[in-house]
């Protein structure tokens, strides 16, 4: 038998308007709400967005964005009547309920990328290089130019972990709490030195000794320890005082510091590789390929000579916003090959299935001599 309420009412519900908001959890979120609450384990999850940004949610290690969906029906919020302030004659009533709100939209998640463009606009003019080494670092302490690891935890729209990856991936060291990115020639000298340390010291880039790495680092070419750590720590793995290298993300690294130097003038393709594998030297140059370095450059072919080349053109540097990415990329070529396309997309799509989802919203799919093309599904003119 259902049971029986008396709605009141609450005597401030004018000032508790719009107070309230229900968020739908997907089932992700609530597992692990239901986990943490089995386990009586602390969660954090943080809304963060300055007046002039869209509101994410952000977990421990994801992002969400928050959307507003209308009801086609009314919700109330109730409580029982000593939760309203309510007055003293309906408060332990079981019979009672208080309307405190109604509620006529509901809140939405959908898993995001990280949006870090604010990071990159901040720290732009604090590149860290070589001429750095020498800096003490307590000094700018009140620099208005710093920003630090603590400000991007609470200002950038990026789950703690996410916002980690990115320092990695950005290559952005941490010098005293404050964020600075490498600047790309330096980070290209420290690599080429620990190569040549792995053979001069008799060190398996499996296992090698962090201290042996770093000590020589800093006594041969001054070089901090505090830089040199965290170099390994974004092309490998450290556990117990030893160094497993990541060997593609090294040579990918270097095969880039080689082609930065042609964003206007393309080089060779035949020379380019011939390039990068001498950087990397006999023990990994089977391992060169132009896979490693997808989403980085342009490849052209001569219509006369047939001959190859390729042009640095980093997705990282395209816009984060879908629309403005595919506009950029069809004005810089009229049609792209799928696999090629896909590579410019995938820091911007949280999934294949999204980046599919980008195509098919952007682009149309022609077939030339039974290769797949993508176009403009829009006109863009230089």
């Amino acid at each position: 038998m259902s049971s029986e309420y008396a709605l009141h009412f609450s005597p401030i519900s004018t000032e508790e308007a719009g107070s309230f908001k229900l968020l739908e959890l997907s089932q992700e979120l609530a597992a692990l709400v239901e986990t943490a609450i089995k386990n009586s384990d602390p969660l954090s999850l943080n809304i963060k967005g300055n007046s002039n940004e869209d509101a994410v949610l952000c977990t421990r290690d994801k992002t969400y964005t928050i959307r507003s969906v209308d009801l086609s029906n009314t919700l109330l919020i109730v409580t029982p009547p000593e939760d309203a302030a309510h007055s003293l004659e309906l408060a332990g009533r079981d019979d009672t309920v208080v309307i405190r709100d109604q509620i006529n939209e509901i809140l939405e998640l959908a898993p995001a990328v990280p949006k870090i463009q604010k990071l990159i606009s901040r720290i732009r003019s604090r590149e860290y290089g070589e001429d750095q080494e020498d800096e003490d670092e307590t000094d700018d302490l009140d620099n208005e130019a710093r920003f630090t690891y603590e400000q991007a935890q609470e200002e950038i729209q990026a789950s703690d972990v996410e916002l980690d990856s990115c320092l990695k991936q950005r290559r952005i060291l941490v010098i005293n709490r404050e964020l600075r990115p490498i600047a790309p020639a330096y980070l290209q000298n420290i690599l080429e030195l620990i190569l040549n340390l792995l053979v001069s010291l008799s060190q398996p880039h499996s296992n090698a000794s962090v201290e042996a790495l770093t000590s020589s680092l800093s006594d041969d070419h001054e070089i901090s320890r505090v830089v040199s750590t965290q170099v390994l720590a974004w092309f490998g793995e450290i556990h117990a005082g030893k160094w497993k290298m990541d060997v593609d993300e090294v040579i990918k690294e270097l095969g880039l510091g080689i082609l930065r130097n042609h964003k206007d003038d393309p080089i060779a393709k035949r020379a380019f590789l011939s390039q990068w594998k001498e950087v990397v030297g006999d023990t990994f140059a089977d391992r060169v390929t132009l896979k490693l370095i997808a989403g980085n450059y342009l490849e052209h072919k001569s219509s006369l000579s047939g001959a190859e080349s390729l042009q640095y053109f980093p997705s990282l540097a395209l816009p984060p916003d879908p629309a403005a990415r595919f506009a950029d990329l069809f004005l810089t070529r009229a049609k792209w090959k799928g696999d090629e396309i896909s590579a410019f997309l995938n820091d911007i799509a949280v999934n294949t299935k999204e980046r599919d989802k980008l195509l098919l919203k952007y682009c149309r799919a022609i077939t030339e001599e039974g290769t797949v093309y993508y176009t403009a599904r829009a006109q863009y003119s230089g």
